[in-house]
């Protein structure tokens, strides 16, 4: 495994939660380190409305991760080829207040990243939910870093609702929250969305951020320059449920694994700088194989952060 030069760490002192278990090849680190990628989890699933258990994903993935290969045959490549950091999970705090678990989260995520530049330590970092909420952070870091950043969005559901059943951070709000935080330059794109309110719909058609078939999402991808920088948020009901049904809001008609590797190898020649892996929830499906489905989709999406985190 490559390592990195020792004079190229930034560190933030920051006590998280050890994880069950490191992610397949990763370093347990509690520092920042240049020219790498970092893993974080943040298991909350505090506003989510149908089916809870997303608490639970980031271990869930880490449990099942050292039970698949390394390797990827799609990207002919392997985990082991670049060093990378799993930083444990973030903390709720000792409340039982579900706004309060959130922020308590939220604010060590901060602590953590928010005094560092990202684009010039060349700091990538891979945030596991967590219900879509937990997607704040991330996303508000980035968009603050770069200003002419491209977010990604996979998803069943468009989560443009202004706020939902009581909660402005709620999951089904996520991409309205970060478009709080958009710029000029800023842009969203979205796709496999097949479930929203009439009005998310109208948004996403007068706003031209959806795209409607996976050769449209394909080409938009393609056409985005080489240098610019890109963040992908995506929620695991992306997926049709007939191929990952441990998540907390299945809809039918989602995109299958194939897909997503298709996304990958055009990733894969772009500025991928950040992403976000949410809505795993292992105990919605007792065989098992929905974590190694979703072990599978972080492995592709790891070995791409890790090469691009690797050339600084």
């Amino acid at each position: 495994m490559s390592q990195h030069p020792t004079d190229a760490v930034t560190s933030v002192n920051i006590k998280t939660l050890a994880p069950v278990r490191e992610f397949f090849g990763a370093e347990v680190d509690a520092t920042v380190h240049a020219n790498a990628t970092h893993m974080i989890g943040f298991g909350f699933d505090g506003t989510a409305c149908f089916r809870k258990g997303t608490r639970n994903g980031p271990d869930g993935l880490r449990a099942v991760s050292e039970d698949i290969e390394s390797y990827s045959p799609y990207l002919d490549a392997d985990l082991f080829d670049h060093a990378f950091y799993d930083l444990g999970n973030l903390s709720l705090g000792n409340g039982d207040d579900i706004e309060g678990q959130w922020q308590h989260a939220t604010d060590q995520f901060d602590t953590l990243f928010g005094p560092l530049d990202l684009a010039a330590h060349n700091i990538r970092v891979l945030t596991l939910g967590g219900e879509h909420s937990i997607s704040y952070a991330p996303l508000r870091k980035y968009l603050a870093q770069y200003p002419d950043l491209v977010v990604l969005h996979l998803d069943a559901h468009a989560d443009l609702r202004d706020g939902f059943l009581g909660y402005h951070y709620s999951h089904a709000s996520i991409m309205r929250r970060a478009l709080d935080h958009f710029g000029p330059d800023h842009q969203l794109i979205q796709y496999g969305i097949r479930s929203g309110t009439r009005e998310e719909y109208q948004f996403m058609k007068e706003h031209g951020t959806v795209r409607t078939s996976r050769k449209d999402f394909l080409d938009s991808v393609t056409a985005i320059a080489g240098d610019r920088p890109i963040y992908l948020t995506l929620d695991l009901d992306y997926f049709d449920p007939a191929f990952l049904p441990g998540t907390g809001t299945p809809e039918p008609g989602g995109e299958d694994f194939h897909s997503y590797v298709s996304l990958m190898k055009i990733l894969r020649e772009k500025n991928l700088v950040g992403a976000d892996v949410v809505e795993l929830s292992p105990e919605i499906d007792p065989t098992g194989n929905s974590d190694v489905f979703a072990a599978k989709i972080v492995r592709e999406l790891l070995i791409i952060l890790n090469e691009k985190g690797a050339r600084a």
